[in-house]
């Protein structure tokens, strides 16, 4: 129940700035609309590879709303006073995830339908995409949680973007990394953008043969980032409480 009501206590926060959340959900969908007028003849924009690249780059501004939520806590001393209440780290860090949650559903429902209209066809792959996404939205949640935890309210957003900036370089979601060179290539391998992609490219196309090393790539990022956001949580709720 504390959790559940942290998490409606986070949503309220978010919701308190409708403008950031309509910019989030509308650039993305912009950039799914726009580039399939193209008619861009690189198998990375058909509709069927672009809308995950989509799904994925929005994900990106999830990170920048869970660091900045974080961020402000820390600032308000909130954090502090709820620590006083017996919660522990976990039911802060699930309070984030929670209520970040239904945006991230809403996002990929719209984005679904947009792609539905541009031609993408619709069969029992997009229910298996939106599902496997959830999971995925961990890491950027996580990755927030993280940049908060170690960054001030007003520098959050700043060093958030460079995350946005990340995912839309080294996911190639705009390009396919195989024709940048070997170096950087071989940076968008080790990060977790590019296989988080094709991840989500492989469930909507039902193409899961060569989802071993993406996966695993994936799943190592996702537990130490989220051991980390957790053992950097717990030690600001303690210092702060000093």
């Amino acid at each position: 129940m504390k959790t559940l009501n942290f998490a409606s206590r986070n949503f309220k926060e978010i919701i308190r700035d409708p403008l950031s959340i309509i910019f989030a959900i509308l650039l993305p969908l912009f950039l799914l609309f726009i580039f399939q007028q193209f008619n861009i003849p690189n198998s990375v924009y058909k509709i069927e590879n672009f809308t995950p690249g989509i799904i994925i780059f929005s994900f990106s501004f999830v990170t920048l709303f869970t660091s900045s939520l974080v961020a402000s806590d820390r600032s308000t001393s909130l954090l502090t006073r709820l620590c006083a209440s017996p919660m522990k780290t976990i039911e802060y860090v699930l309070g984030y995830a929670i209520s970040i949650l239904p945006m991230i559903i809403i996002q990929n429902v719209l984005f679904f339908i947009t792609a539905a209209l541009l031609g993408l066809d619709m069969n029992i792959n997009v229910i298996f995409t939106i599902l496997i996404t959830i999971p995925i939205s961990i890491l950027f949640i996580m990755l927030g949680i993280l940049i908060g935890c170690i960054t001030t309210e007003k520098s959050a957003s700043g060093v958030s973007s460079v995350v946005v900036q990340l995912v839309a370089f080294t996911s190639g979601m705009y390009f396919s990394t195989e024709i940048v060179g070997k170096v950087f290539g071989f940076i968008c391998d080790i990060l977790p953008f590019k296989g988080s992609l094709e991840i989500t490219k492989g469930f909507l196309n039902g193409n899961y043969s060569d989802l071993l090393i993406p996966t695993l790539t994936f799943v190592i990022y996702t537990i130490v980032i989220t051991i980390v956001a957790c053992l950097l949580l717990k030690r600001r709720l303690q210092s702060d409480n000093k």
